[in-house]
């Protein structure tokens, strides 16, 4: 039996929207097609992982303070994850998660966070508190060379720049800055968006897409997946593209 070997880091600290669900949809869209999730945690006080051994490595959503406590810890295990990143382990990475592997996070204070590096962009929290990213956004994708529309929540006061390869181009929403035209960070193993949701239980085929890359990298061949019944999810995704963008 195929098997994909899934890392949550954080899940007791970066967890802020539901963000388990993103593991959740994809064990279960694995498990239906006969494969086998094999979902390991990290998180503060455990042993340290060994980050090359799997096949994604997810980490969710967090508030300033949970980024400053868990901060210190990441940063213990930058190196093994850069040759993580680069051995190709697919990394999806949620909001703080995101923010945490650029250069630093500022926040509405002027603290510093420092970040892992791993990414060159950055980013800084806007100086009023009132004044937040927050509500529905939809992106447009390319997947494969297929265009596809990616719909989430967003709820963020940091700002990020220097996005170089971004996860999309912004339909309705801010993005990565206030009214911004690009979201999130996107490379052939990385996905880093402000998209909370959970992101994946919205977008089967994002899901897929994610899937797919996972078990062609551990296979080294083409995996066909068994088509799955989205057609509620479906129903759902068109109706709210319908209501957000009827006026775009």
């Amino acid at each position: 039996m195929k098997e994909l070997r899934i890392l949550y880091l954080y899940p007791d600290i970066l967890d802020l929207y539901g963000d388990i669900g993103n593991i959740k949809v994809i064990t279960y869209r694995l498990e239906k097609r006969g494969f086998k999730a094999v979902v390991d945690t990290y998180s503060i006080n455990d042993d340290k992982p060994d980050f090359e051994s799997y096949d994604l490595i997810f980490a969710g959503g967090g508030a300033d303070n949970e980024q400053q406590i868990l901060s210190q810890d990441l940063i213990k295990y930058k190196e093994d994850i850069k040759k993580a990143v680069d051995k190709g382990v697919f990394f999806l990475l949620i909001c703080g998660a995101y923010q945490l592997f650029g250069k630093y996070y500022k926040g509405v204070d002027g603290e510093i966070i420092p970040g892992l590096e791993i990414f060159d962009y950055y980013t800084e929290a806007n100086p009023d508190r009132s004044k937040r990213c927050i509500g529905n956004i939809i992106i447009e994708t390319n997947l494969d060379g297929e265009k596809v529309k990616v719909i989430g929540f967003e709820n963020h006061c940091g700002q990020t720049y220097d996005i170089k390869s971004t996860f999309g181009q912004v339909l309705f929403g801010n993005g990565n800055k206030f009214n911004d035209s690009s979201e999130g960070y996107m490379t052939d193993n990385v996905i880093a968006t402000y998209l909370h949701g959970p992101l994946l239980s919205k977008n089967p085929e994002l899901t897929d897409f994610i899937i797919k890359k996972c078990l062609k990298r551990k296979y080294n061949e083409d995996v066909e997946l068994e088509k799955l019944d989205d057609n509620f999810e479906n129903l759902c995704r068109n109706q709210l593209f319908e209501r957000f963008l009827e006026n775009k």
